[in-house]
């Protein structure tokens, strides 16, 4: 029998950021929690401030994030929170500490603040990304056509979103451990600079209704010299990473003949 670590959950704290503006509801705008062992705070904030804010208020909660990891960094997270719950009042306000059992803390933050927090607006390209499908990413980013999102995904904080960004579901097992069969992924069209070792997003031309139409995989390539400073790809692998899985080989010719490629793989979300 396999042998199975159990992840013990650990008894972690948070708090919730309360917005109280003068004539306006008073509503949870953020969540922070701490892990007491490592006095490390994770927080994630809303960043819609002009959909529940007057515009000048809105201009000053922007910075709020910011602020907020400026002095994180300088105090730790430990005495920052102390910090909050000595001096907010009035327009910003924390809650009592709450006790809660983690086993993932950014897992346990994203749950919380879907608890606690009403859902975001959107705002494309600034809080959520494009949902496709695979086919429609290939029209869009491949083929230069218009198509229409699914829906907008609300992104990681931690990304700085650009327009050439999306979210589509991969199918498949051939590059687990990092992406399971159903993530929705985030991927960035085009690829800048060199592929090699990057995982890209590939659709097959002229895939059987047996083979995958599109596929994630690790590009390698195997390169020759023609001249000096001039190279040519001899070889190219799409690889998985899972060896369960064989590799895709193509010959340098086969690029818009036999495959293309869509994107370049960001992250797997929660």
């Amino acid at each position: 029998m396999a042998d199975k670590t159990l992840v013990m959950p650990i008894t972690a704290q948070y708090v919730l950021l309360e917005l109280a503006l003068p004539g306006r509801s008073r509503r949870n705008v953020g969540v922070l929690l701490l892990d007491p062992g490592t006095g490390r705070l994770y927080k994630k904030l809303r960043k819609d401030w002009d959909a529940i804010a007057s515009p000048e208020d809105a201009e000053v909660l922007r910075h709020l994030d910011s602020d907020f990891q400026a002095r994180i960094g300088e105090l730790g997270g430990a005495v920052f929170l102390e910090s909050l719950e000595d001096t907010l009042s009035n327009v910003l306000e924390i809650s009592p500490r709450e006790r809660v059992a983690v086993t993932d803390f950014r897992k346990a933050l994203a749950r919380l603040y879907e608890e606690h927090v009403e859902k975001i607006n959107v705002i494309p390209f600034e809080t959520h990304l494009p949902l496709y499908s695979l086919r429609a990413a290939a029209s869009k980013f491949g083929q230069d056509m218009e198509v229409e999102e699914e829906d907008w995904i609300e992104a990681p904080e931690h990304l700085r979103l650009t327009k050439d960004m999306f979210v589509a579901r991969v199918v498949g097992r051939s590059m687990e451990p990092v992406i399971r069969d159903g993530s929705l992924c985030v991927f960035r069209a085009g690829v800048v600079g060199s592929r090699q070792g990057k995982n890209l997003l590939v659709q097959q031309i002229g895939a059987t209704e047996s083979g995958a139409e599109f596929t994630v995989k690790r590009y390698t390539s195997k390169k020759a010299a023609i001249g000096e400073d001039e190279w040519w790809h001899e070889q190219i692998r799409l690889e998985p990473l899972n060896p369960d899985f064989e590799p895709m080989v193509f010959g340098p010719e086969d690029e818009q003949r036999r495959f293309r490629v869509i994107a370049e793989f960001v992250e797997v979300l929660n």
